[in-house]
């Protein structure tokens, strides 16, 4: 079982990750190497997928690959091109040649995926492949999951084992159902399943691998690390059906060969406690984000508030306190505290931190703006004056120094649009986009008992949070509290729950009214809001697409 950390469009990276595992494989004697859902290309490839040359390239390095195999059976995703169309498939390569092609029958099209755009659903029933004298059924993915069809059109009859290979994104609540569905197959087909899952960051998805096995009657007998790339060899004990049908015409691969070698069979890995789960997740997506798009550092606001302090701390982890770089931008409505917590943050951290004040320049846009602003009280228009000075002063930097600046805004925030448009929502990352405020106190304690001192101030988390555009402002005086707002903004986000269902839940009308026209009219601002990673079941992005010019709630 190889669950990689693969990069998008990376063939010949991809390639050689593929055949350092399978030659592994190949050394502890292993019948069959599984790999992951277009495991060439990577997952997800998107619009290359519309290229050609690019389809082309894949295979051929599918076939070179296939030219290093021996006996042992490498099973890998690629896309293929076949009788003018386009398929997910999975090949079946050994003894130096690609032996057999598995496609694709159900193609996902919710949620993140689009696979229907770029790929044709193979209408051909599964087929056995006899590998070492054992009658394997291959799946991709969605084919397992698919409840709406005879389970046999995709397990066949007479099976013995089942391979399933997956890229499968990560949200805090997929692992529990992934087992479920995994398992509750094995029992109708009386079969144990492989199910091998990708891992790494890819853009906004986070694949957490979790690639497992389970029994024929459904137990779940080996199950990798979350978040780890991992290169396992498992013994699967298999019954041989008594009533094979000896007329099925069974594609042989493999012929059988008696193992020489004894193996450690891998444990069955716990699954981690939410928050250590989540932190995991954040910190995976952080890391491959930067390292996958060739930056070496970030660059983050530090405010001494919690959410910033957050992203820095996920940043250390990620990546090294060397490689990022804190920046102060107090204004005259900064607290003394606020600029104190900022600087004992970066020192438990051990990252650099300068400060940079935003008074002048402010001042400069005042005096610049006061005669077009002559007769206008002041109002929100000076505050976001303040946040956009900071979003140009961080863009300068990472234009100076190559450095990727992570932004700071939680899901909360993004979802009632209290944020200010080419100012905080300024650049490359948006590190916690898709966890709501409650979480972010959540993980910050958490991450505070997992050190030895404190990373993040106690202040920074206990005192109120607030923008600090102006005097005495909390985010309170804007917002209910988020005890209230965080579970409302899930039912009507994540549940798609309408305002007259949220009245009828026992929300207040008012409120509902208030926040619901919030969150529609804070569309066109995540339009332009750099993206982050998913770690819950529906985020804001490819998860969510409603139109910015709509008045239905």
């Amino acid at each position: 079982m190889a669950q990689l950390n693969l990069r998008v469009g990376d063939l010949t990276e991809n390639k050689q990750k593929i055949l350092d595992a399978y030659k592994t494989a190949v050394e502890n004697e292993a019948d069959i190497a599984v790999f992951s859902e277009l495991t060439i290309t990577g997952y997800p490839p998107e619009d290359l997928l519309l290229k050609p040359k690019f389809v082309e390239e894949a295979y051929k390095c599918v076939k070179l690959l296939a030219l290093q195999t021996k006996r042992t059976v490498a099973v890998v995703g690629f896309p293929e091109f076949h009788d003018g169309d386009l398929y997910n498939a999975a090949a079946l390569c050994a003894h130096g040649e690609i032996l057999e092609i598995y496609r694709k029958q159900f193609l996902p099209n919710y949620s993140v995926f689009d696979e229907a755009r770029y790929f044709k659903a193979s209408n051909v029933s599964s087929d056995l492949y006899e590998i070492n004298g054992v009658l394997v059924a291959l799946s991709i993915c969605e084919d397992l999951w698919v409840d709406d069809e005879p389970n046999s059109s995709v397990i066949p009859v007479g099976a013995e084992l089942g391979v399933s290979l997956n890229s499968s994104p990560y949200d805090y609540k997929k692992q529990k159902n992934r087992e479920r569905v995994v398992s509750s197959r094995a029992v109708e087909s009386k079969i144990p399943l492989v199910y091998v899952n990708q891992v790494g960051g890819q853009d906004d998805l986070i694949f957490d691998g979790s690639s497992f096995v389970v029994d024929d009657r459904g137990n779940t007998t080996c199950r990798l690390q979350k978040f780890v790339e991992e290169v396992a060899l498992v013994d699967i004990e298999i019954t041989q059906k008594d009533d094979r049908d000896s007329s099925r015409n069974c594609a042989v691969i493999s012929s059988q060969v008696q193992r020489t070698l004894a193996i450690e069979q891998p444990k069955v890995c716990r699954n981690l406690d939410r928050s250590s789960e989540l932190w995991s997740a954040l910190v995976l997506a952080t890391r491959d984000y930067v390292q996958k798009n060739a930056f070496t550092d970030v660059v983050v606001g530090l405010s001494g508030g919690i959410d910033s302090s957050l992203v820095a701390a996920i940043a250390v982890d990620a990546i090294g306190s060397d490689r990022v770089h804190g920046v102060s931008m107090p204004s005259r409505y900064s607290s003394e505290g606020s600029r104190s917590d900022a600087l004992e943050l970066a020192n438990n951290l051990g990252i650099s931190c300068q400060t940079i004040a935003i008074e002048p320049t402010h001042q400069a846009f005042l005096e610049s703006l006061a005669p077009a602003f002559e007769g206008k009280e002041p109002d929100i228009t000076e505050e976001n004056l303040q946040s956009r000075i900071r979003g140009v002063l961080m863009m300068a930097l990472s234009n100076k120094f190559g450095w990727l600046v992570l932004t700071t805004g939680n899901k909360s925030e993004t979802a009632v649009g209290y944020s200010t448009l080419y100012g905080d929502t300024a650049g490359g990352f948006a590190v916690i986009k898709d966890c709501p405020k409650l979480l972010v106190y959540e993980l910050c304690e958490w991450r505070n008992n997992e050190s030895e001192i404190p990373w993040i101030p106690i202040s920074s988390i206990t005192k109120p949070p607030s923008a600090e555009l102006r005097p005495d402002q909390t985010d309170e005086q804007s917002l209910p509290n988020y005890e209230l707002l965080d579970p409302l903004l899930e039912a009507y986000i994540e549940d798609d729950l309408t305002a007259s269902e949220l009245v009828a839940e026992g929300y207040d009308p008012e409120l509902v009214a208030h926040i619901t026209r919030l969150v529609d009219l804070a569309e066109y601002k995540r339009r332009q809001s750099p993206l982050g990673p998913r770690i819950t079941p529906k985020a804001f992005g490819k998860d969510r697409r409603l139109p910015i010019t709509n008045l239905y709630c």
